[in-house]
């Protein structure tokens, strides 16, 4: 039985004996189930998905350990992952959620964001647990290429990031490129998206663009405030890319708090053009909605590129 052979997993990385322990199935997700094992005050959460997304977890607890490595920004530890019984699963830290946030921790929020997007791998290697920086540029140096270490998904959708010296060429090819193919084998169809792939260079030409780590999914669901007051992120999809594609993602579906822009700025002001830049980032997030929902994400993406092309 899958719970069984994971709470073996539990034990055996933590020393925990989790049976007995209380389960309950926890709402909000639309790509895993989520579970959290309780007992007393100790818990885990617990996704879950068939044997095939095995892969995807891995991904996704590299990807904590890489931006947990920053320290900038509280992330949920990994406990352990794996398959078991035809499902796979990921075991994290538990956190509690469920704090509000004033303006002042929203405010930090924004600046330990900064941070992650500010922090380069060799200031971190004295006390790197992941083995230093062979995990991000392999040669002892700050990080100069666009990508990341391992492909992995942006929700359930693959993201290929191959490493890349050329930002523009990146998002033209394994961004935006990427999407539009799947969309259009998906019956989608973008009459000014190749124009728009031939505008990328020009889009981001005058703007010079220092690798940063990256969450790569941060919108309103994937970020919060702890009980304790902390700014917490979750369920990334990093990579080393344009720290504005970060923020631009904060302001589609709904949005953060106006003090958490401010935060933001404070510790590192965008650059003239973001306005501009933003559409085509968040361009990349509403095809893949369209790539894993389907409706009037097509229509949507077709405006956007209208804008940029315009």
């Amino acid at each position: 039985m899958v719970w069984t052979e994971i709470a073996a997993q539990i034990a055996a990385t933590t020393g925990d004996d989790v049976e007995g322990w209380t389960r309950r199935a926890l709402g909000g997700g639309c790509i895993n189930q989520a579970y959290g094992l309780s007992r007393g005050d100790r818990a885990y959460f617990v996704k879950l998905n068939g044997a095939q997304q095995g892969e995807m977890f891995a991904a996704e607890a590299l990807g904590l350990q890489d931006l947990a490595a920053a320290g900038a920004v509280r992330v949920p530890r990994p406990i352990c992952w794996g398959t078991a019984a035809g499902a796979s699963y990921l075991v994290l830290e538990w956190l509690d959620l469920e704090g509000r946030g004033d303006r002042a921790a929203w405010y930090t929020f924004g600046q330990r964001l900064a941070q992650l997007h500010q922090w380069q791998p060799s200031a971190a290697i004295a006390g790197d647990p992941l083995g230093s920086v062979k995990h991000f540029d392999g040669a002892g140096r700050s990080q100069s290429r666009f990508g990341w270490r391992r492909d992995n998904t942006i929700g359930a959708t693959p993201q290929p990031n191959p490493w890349c010296d050329d930002w523009a060429e990146f998002w033209r090819v394994h961004r935006i490129g990427h999407q539009l193919n799947l969309a259009r084998r998906r019956g989608a169809a973008f009459p000014l998206g190749d124009r728009l792939l031939e505008l990328i260079a020009d889009l981001l030409a005058d703007h010079p663009v220092r690798p940063s780590l990256i969450h790569g999914d941060l919108w309103s669901g994937n970020g919060a405030i702890a009980a304790d007051g902390s700014p917490v992120i979750f369920d990334p999809a990093p990579y080393w890319g344009d720290r504005e594609a970060d923020l631009a993602m904060t302001e589609l579906f709904g949005g953060f708090p106006a003090a958490f822009y401010d935060g933001y700025r404070d510790q590192w002001p965008l650059d003239a053009g973001y306005e501009r830049r933003k559409i085509l980032y968040n361009l990349y997030h509403i095809l893949n909605h369209f790539n894993l929902f389907g409706g009037s994400y097509a229509a949507q993406a077709n405006a956007m590129i209208a804008q940029l092309v315009g």
